[in-house]
């Protein structure tokens, strides 16, 4: 029968910030601060925790690339969307002769207000336009 080997005691000093960062990981996760501690050391000296580490800031930046993928999609249809709603109404939209160009100007606070209005519903409430343009526009308009 073999005995186990018995483990050795070592003092650290530890800045305050991490001691208290430690017993509260501790105290969440009901274990005690000295296996922690040691789970902790034996991951920094383990051989693959370079790999580890490289791993997770990998997966770390894929979510970032995804992320400005989405938002780069995002900005995209904005603009898009802007350019073809000002071209359309700019081709659509005669000039107006001057009364009822001065009574336009006056109406215009008021119309502003209520398509600020309308937005912040709309963006507040959905569907976002973004969730109504399919992800695969490109690919099915080019088959």
């Amino acid at each position: 029968m073999t005995v186990p080997k018995k483990k050795a005691q070592m003092s650290v000093y530890l800045d305050p910030d991490v001691m208290k960062a430690l017993s509260a990981y501790a105290a969440r996760r009901e274990q005690p601060m000295s296996l922690i501690a040691e789970a902790a050391i034996a991951s920094f000296l383990s051989p693959d925790a370079d790999e580890r580490r490289e791993a997770a800031v990998a997966k770390r930046l894929d979510q970032i690339d995804r992320r400005i993928a989405r938002l780069e999609r995002d900005v995209g249809i904005s603009v898009e969307t802007m350019a073809l709603f000002i071209r359309f109404w700019l081709t659509t939209t005669p000039p107006l002769p001057e009364p009822a160009a001065k009574a336009a100007r006056a109406q215009a606070g008021a119309r502003y207000d209520n398509f600020v209005a309308a937005l912040g519903r709309r963006l507040s409430q959905g569907p976002k336009l973004r969730q109504e343009i399919p992800e695969d526009v490109q690919e099915s308009e080019s088959t």
